[in-house]
């Protein structure tokens, strides 16, 4: 599973099934049909890629003095912006939209940490995970 595009594919179905979570468990979040979920899925991907960075830059101070609770604020804004951006795809509040990215976050954490688990480790040295005994010891700084 190295492969970017398969990496890709990967996360955008965990962030599909965490907007798919968030529009059946949250009351004020709506999606219309899997063509709409698809089109929410990559707009938020690119806006998690592109303008998420600036934001966190910008609001740098207040993330720290928050302890990383401003970057929840920005998914729900970002979740927002999307909202207005998606036809088909509906988000009543900003209050809605911190919950579903809260849903989303906690789905993402929870999934990647499952995901990266059940990959086997990668294999290090010889027997017992030491380094290998013999030619062609490299020292690695």
């Amino acid at each position: 599973m190295n492969h970017p595009l398969i990496q890709l594919l990967v996360r955008w179905a965990v962030l599909a099934l965490g907007v798919t979570l968030a529009t059946k468990l949250v009351p004020g979040i709506t999606c219309e049909d899997t063509a709409t979920l698809f089109f929410v899925v990559v707009l938020l991907s690119f806006l998690n890629a592109v303008l998420k960075p600036l934001l966190v830059l910008f609001t740098l101070p207040f993330i720290v003095f928050t302890m990383g609770l401003g970057i929840v604020l920005i998914n729900a804004f970002l979740f927002l912006v999307v909202s207005r951006l998606v036809d088909g795809f509906h988000v009543a509040s900003f209050g809605w939209a911190l919950v579903g990215a809260i849903i989303v976050s906690v789905t993402n954490i929870v999934l990647s940490n499952f995901l990266r688990s059940s990959r086997p480790a990668p294999k290090r040295g010889g027997p017992g995970g030491g380094p290998k005994r013999g030619g062609n010891d490299v020292i690695d700084v």
